[in-house]
């Protein structure tokens, strides 16, 4: 079961190599996430050892549970929060990830805040974008996003460095990876988490710098 891991892991660098090379971007230019939540250390140990240092999970307390051992064992992991933030756990995440890629609101900008400053830990940070303006997800709304970073740069000292977005699952990415990648040039920030297992091709056609892969590596959940 592990080898067959191994393996898609490798399938899914070699697909993000060619997507670059088919967008004319340089190699390596994209990171690659792979989305470890629900799965135990035993199962992530083995893509550590294969070579990947990045990875993404969308539970605080269930990162909790396995990643400050998997961390201490292994150099070099960057961690990243993409699920919702609780306002009331903002001192756990900012104690134990490298990367909050789902800032959405005042309140978590505030809680973040505070909390960088009293534990003296700077996480990278996101803003995650509601990019198909669901109802059912969480993120700013995209004709808020803009001025949101602002705000939170200007009222919070929080620097953000990119934004996030999970597309509609019954539509076409392309059109909202475009205007996330509008988003971000308006507001001045370099980052693009944008793409998951099924579609992370097309967002690094459309400027993905990550893409958040899960079940494509660990198979399904």
């Amino acid at each position: 079961m592990m080898t067959d891991t191994i393996a898609r892991l490798k399938a899914v660098k070699e697909k993000i190599a060619s997507a670059e090379a088919e967008a004319d971007r340089p190699a390596g230019s994209v990171t690659l996430v792979a989305v470890s939540k629900t799965f135990s250390a035993d199962d992530i140990r083995p893509v550590i050892e294969a070579g990947q240092r990045v990875f993404g999970e969308n539970r605080v307390q269930e990162a909790q549970a396995k990643w400050p051992g998997l961390k201490a064992d292994q150099p070099g992991i960057e961690l990243h929060l993409i699920g919702p933030l609780q306002s009331n756990k903002a001192r756990e995440a900012v104690a134990l990830f490298d990367v909050i890629e789902t800032v959405d609101r005042e309140k978590i900008a505030a809680a973040l805040a505070a909390e960088m400053k009293k534990q003296g830990r700077s996480p990278k940070l996101c803003v995650q974008v509601n990019i198909g303006s669901e109802p059912q997800k969480a993120g700013i709304d995209p004709r808020e996003a803009v001025a949101f970073v602002d705000r939170c740069r200007k009222a919070h000292g929080l620097v953000i460095e990119g934004l996030m977005c999970i597309p509609p699952v019954d539509e076409n990415p392309g059109p909202h990876f475009a205007l996330l990648e509008k988003l971000a040039r308006e507001a001045g920030v370099a980052k693009l988490s944008m793409g998951m297992s099924a579609d992370y091709e097309t967002a690094i056609a459309f400027g993905a710098t990550s893409v958040r892969v899960g079940s494509a590596i660990f198979g399904a959940r």
